[in-house]
């Protein structure tokens, strides 16, 4: 569910009951996906049920789709948002199912979930006792403790009310974690990680997307502008570099309106910024305006999610196609050469290098 605002709402309004967990049982098969990989989280539609989890091998270009439900008989719910890896474990945050499950790397099958959840986006680890999951419609952010998988606290968000509450990526620097408020939102929080407390705020554009931190320890977000008739506004996206030091905003690189850039990533050595805005586009994080000509022009389809390969710096594109048919995953060389092209679940949405 990371799509636009506007096309969250149209979904909820057409939806004629509160979604749940349905679970429908299968045949559990073995796995044995040792070595390097990728994971897809693939969202499915809004209250169908129909999210999927796709790994991918790099080396011998091999894509397995709907490995949850073939691993552990089970289906993986409604809206699969993210996914991480912490410690040898796979957490996967499945948003409109309220639930993260912890699944094994290598076999796939559960070992755990974390319930209760209004509705999760991302989770971020502190420690190995103590992680943050970010929320859509709650003006709390929920501490968990991974071990027991249950929810220990909260970490209450100022200025924001649980209707219009929504808080997406985390980035860590020092002891203390940046959070981009998305939904109806324009602030990027800073909360320490000794004391659970928001400690400064800092006001961006609307709707800021995406957060990462380049080499020279600099946030990089990207902001939708919100959408034509929002109550909370509409103008032109922006690229913001702030400083983690200071908590303040460096450069502001301007879109043109009507644009809809998101999805900002990093490649290894984190000093050249991608984003989506209908084409792929690349940055220099030293670079002082954004390029005229995209890294990869668009195949006439919907570029929904992207991520660089953390080892040499492919370029992979999940593209929904028509958010109803199996999804697209395109894969490029850091120079823009194609490598191979896999079909996935329904809306890719976002990846995981394991």
């Amino acid at each position: 569910m990371k799509v636009k605002l506007y096309y969250v709402i149209i979904l909820t309004l057409l939806s004629l009951s509160t979604s749940c967990m349905k679970w429908e049982y299968g045949i559990e098969e073995d796995f044995d996906a040792t070595g390097s990989g990728l994971f897809i989280t693939n969202e499915g539609n809004f209250q169908y049920g129909n999210a999927t989890l796709s790994y991918y091998d790099p080396d011998t270009k091999v894509v397995e789709n709907e490995v949850f439900y073939r691993s552990n008989a089970m289906k993986l719910g409604d809206v699969a948002q993210s996914m991480c890896i912490y410690k040898d474990v796979g957490w996967v945050v499945v948003n409109n199912s309220h639930v993260i499950f912890a699944i094994d790397l290598n076999t796939f099958k559960e070992r755990g979930r974390i319930t209760n959840l209004t509705s999760p986006r991302y989770i971020h680890f502190v420690s190995d006792e103590k992680a943050y999951v970010t929320q859509l419609w709650d003006n709390r952010i929920f501490i968990v403790n991974p071990r027991l998988y249950e929810i220990i606290g909260y970490i209450e968000c100022p200025n924001m009310t649980m209707e219009s509450g929504s808080t997406e990526q985390m980035v860590q620097y020092g002891k203390y974690l940046y959070v981009n408020c998305w939904s109806y939102q324009n602030r990027i929080l800073k909360i320490d990680t000794e004391t659970d407390m928001v400690v400064d705020e800092l006001v961006v554009g609307i709707q800021p997307t995406s957060l990462v931190l380049d080499k020279n320890n600099k946030l990089w977000t990207i902001t939708d502008g919100g959408y034509k008739g929002s109550p909370y506004g509409y103008e032109a996206p922006s690229l913001y570099c702030i400083d983690a030091e200071t908590f303040t905003i460096e450069k502001e690189f301007r879109f043109r309106l009507g644009d809809s850039p998101s999805e900002l990533q990093l490649n290894k050595e984190r000093d050249v910024l991608y984003w989506l805005n209908d084409d792929v586009w690349a940055m220099s994080v030293d670079a002082e305006r954004v390029p005229v000509r995209p890294f990869l022009d668009n195949k006439g389809t919907i570029y929904y999610g992207l991520t660089i390969n953390p080892h040499n710096g492919d370029v992979y594109i999940a593209d929904a196609i028509d958010y109803q048919q199996q999804g697209k995953v395109y894969r490029y060389t850091n120079d823009g050469v194609l490598i191979d092209e896999f079909y996935v679940g329904i809306i890719p949405g976002a990846f995981c290098w394991k």
